[in-house]
C-alpha cells in the first residue's frame, strides 16, 4: 500500500497539494511537506478559473472566512484591452451563452445584429456587471444566479455541469500561507528546510530528498512542486521538456504591486492589456493591484519591458520593487515518472493570458486522487494520469495561440509576427472553417481543458482578425425567439446592475 507521501516544494502548487491529498485519504496517508525558507515562490500566480469553487468546497472553507485573509476579490470575467488595436475592449466572461431554436444567441447577434452593437454586451449579462463594477452577490450574501448557488461538496472538475458566473482574484503568498494552517492543523508534516541531495533507489527512483538540518526525509511517492527549476521531474529524473516557444514565444514577465488606497476602484474583472511585445495584465486585489508586462525577450528587453509597466501601471512610483520572471513556457513529455509526479509549474505553463496556472494545479492534484497507486505501480494507471493532464495543457495552447493568431492587431513586429508565426496542427485545421462561420461543440478542441464552447466563441468575435458570417440556416427561421431572450437579457442585465452592490462594497462588508 502507497500510504507515505512527500510534498517537495510549497506555495500555492504544494499546499494545495498538501491540504488536497490530506482532505481526500485523511490518516490513510501522510503527508510530509519539504519546503526552502530561503527560495522564494514566483507569487504571482493571482487569477483564477471558476472551476476553483471545487478546491475550495473540496476543502470546505467558505469564503466569507478565506476572501478577507487573502486580499481577495471576485473576478467575473477578463477585459482585452486594445487587441484589435484600437483601443477598444471585449469581456471574456464565465457565463454560457443562451440558445434560441437550437442556435446561440451569438448566431443569433451575426444574423440579426451585425455591428450594431458590441456582441459581448449584446450576448451576455455579465459585461453590465462588469462596467458597473458590481459584485456577483448582494449584501446578505446571496448569489445574482440563485440557482447556481450552495456547496458542491467533495465534487471535482469532471462533475462541472452548470456555469459558475465568478472566480477570484487573490494574493498567492496569502493563500499559501492559509493553507498552511489549514494542512498543518490537518495533519500535515511541515518540513521547514533547504533539500541539499535527492537519493535514487536501485531502479532509478527517488528514495528521499536529504535537508540541512533533518536529514533524510524519506517517502513511497514523491510530488515536485518545485516550479520552474523541476528539481526533482528534470534535474533529478531526467524527463524532457517540450517548449511551446515555437509558437507562444512569450517566455518573460516583470511584476509591480501598485497600492490601491480608493477601494472605490476594484474591478471585478482582470484586465489583459495588449502592448507592443505582449500585454499587461491587471489583477484588482482588495487593497492593491497586481500587475505585470508579459513579453518575448525576442521584441522587447526587460529593461524596457519594466520602463512601459511602470508608466502603464504606477507612474511616479520608483520605489516599488520590480520582480523578473523568466518563465519556462510548455510542459514535461510526462508529468508522472516512476514514483515521481510533477505538479504546477515543475508539470507545465502555457503563459498566463487565461488565468490557468492553478486550474492546472488543481486538475492535476485531482487526477493524482483518482489515479493514486499502490505498491504495483500500475503503468496503464499513470499513463492514463500523463494523458490527461498532457491533453489539458496542450488544449490550454491551442486555445492562447487562437488569441494572438485571431487579433486583429497588426502595428507593430511583434504583432505582425503573430499572423505568420507557426500554430499548432490542430488549430491549422481549426481556423478556416471559424473564419466563415462560428464553431459547435464538435469543432472544437475535443479533450476536456476547461474552455467550453462559449469561449471559443468569444474569442473569435471579440478579437476581430476573423469575420465569421450567420449560418445560412438562420434566414429560414422565425427570429422572435431569439428577439424575446435579447430583450430579456437587456433587462435581466440592467436589473442586476442596479440592484447588487459595488464590489468594494461587498468585499467591505466581508472584513
Amino acid at each position: 500500500m502507497i500510504n507515505d507521501v512527500v510534498i517537495v516544494g510549497g506555495g500555492t502548487a504544494g499546499w494545495m497539494t498538501a491540504t488536497y491529498l490530506k482532505r481526500a485519504f485523511g490518516d490513510r496517508v501522510s503527508v510530509t511537506l519539504v519546503e526552502s525558507p530561503r527560495i522564494p515562490t514566483i507569487g504571482v500566480g493571482e487569477a483564477t478559473f471558476s472551476t476553483v469553487r471545487h478546491f475550495f468546497d473540496y476543502l470546505g472553507l467558505d469564503e466569507r472566512e478565506w476572501m478577507p485573509q487573502c486580499s481577495a476579490s471576485y473576478k467575473l470575467a477578463i477585459r482585452f484591452q486594445n487587441w484589435r488595436g484600437d483601443g477598444t475592449h471585449f469581456y471574456h466572461p464565465f457565463e454560457r451563452l443562451r440558445v434560441s431554436n437550437g442556435f446561440t444567441l451569438a448566431d443569433w447577434h451575426l444574423q440579426l445584429n451585425g455591428a450594431a452593437e458590441p456582441f459581448d454586451r449584446h450576448c451576455y449579462l455579465t459585461p453590465w456587471l462588469c462596467e458597473a463594477r458590481r459584485s456577483p452577490r448582494l449584501l446578505d450574501g446571496s448569489l445574482f444566479a440563485s440557482g447556481l448557488d450552495g456547496s458542491l461538496g467533495r465534487s471535482t472538475l469532471d462533475e462541472q455541469r452548470a456555469q459558475f458566473p465568478y472566480a477570484y482574484h487573490f494574493d498567492a503568498a496569502q493563500l499559501a500561507a492559509y493553507l498552511t494552517g489549514i494542512g498543518v492543523r490537518g495533519g500535515v508534516r511541515h518540513v521547514l528546510d533547504d533539500v541539499t541531495a535527492v537519493g535514487r533507489d536501485e531502479r532509478g527512483w527517488i528514495s528521499h530528498v536529504s535537508t540541512k538540518e533533518h536529514g533524510d526525509v524519506t517517502g513511497q511517492l514523491f510530488v515536485d512542486c518545485t516550479g520552474f527549476r523541476g528539481l526533482l521531474i528534470n534535474q533529478t529524473l531526467g524527463e524532457r521538456f517540450r517548449s511551446f516557444t515555437d509558437v507562444l514565444p512569450n517566455n518573460r514577465a516583470v511584476a509591480l504591486r501598485v497600492p490601491r488606497e480608493e477601494q472605490e476602484l476594484i474591478n471585478p474583472y482582470t484586465t489583459a492589456t495588449a502592448m507592443d511585445a505582449g500585454w499587461i495584465w491587471t489583477i484588482p486585489l482588495y487593497g492593491r493591484n497586481g500587475t505585470g508586462y508579459v513579453y518575448s525577450d525576442e521584441y522587447c528587453s526587460p529593461e524596457e519591458a519594466e520602463r512601459t509597466l511602470r508608466a502603464f501601471a504606477a507612474p511616479g512610483r520608483d520605489d516599488l520593487e520590480a520582480n523578473h520572471i523568466r518563465m519556462r513556457i510548455g510542459r514535461n513529455e510526462r508529468s508522472w515518472v516512476g514514483n515521481c509526479v510533477a505538479v504546477g509549474l515543475s508539470s507545465g505553463f502555457v503563459e498566463p493570458l487565461e488565468s490557468t496556472g492553478i486550474f492546472f494545479i488543481q486538475h492535476a492534484i485531482e487526477q493524482l486522487v483518482k489515479h493514486f497507486p499502490d505498491e504495483r505501480w500500475e503503468p496503464r494507471l499513470i499513463d492514463g494520469y500523463n494523458d490527461r493532464v498532457a491533453r489539458v495543457i496542450d488544449g490550454v495552447r491551442e486555445f492562447l495561440v487562437l488569441h494572438y493568431r485571431a487579433a486583429a492587431r497588426a502595428d507593430t513586429p511583434f504583432w505582425k509576427e503573430t499572423k505568420v508565426r507557426p500554430i499548432p496542427e490542430w488549430l491549422a485545421g481549426f481556423l478556416p472553417v471559424a473564419a466563415t462561420r462560428l464553431p459547435d461543440e464538435s469543432t472544437i478542441y475535443p479533450y476536456y481543458h476547461g474552455f467550453e464552447l462559449y469561449s471559443w466563441i468569444t474569442m473569435l468575435l471579440g478579437l476581430g482578425h476573423y469575420k465569421p458570417g450567420p449560418r445560412p440556416a438562420l434566414a429560414h427561421l422565425d427570429p422572435a425567439g431569439a428577439r424575446a431572450e435579447f430583450a430579456d437579457l437587456r433587462a435581466g442585465a440592467q436589473r442586476m446592475a442596479a440592484a447588487l452592490p459595488a464590489a468594494h462594497e461587498y468585499l467591505t462588508s466581508l472584513r
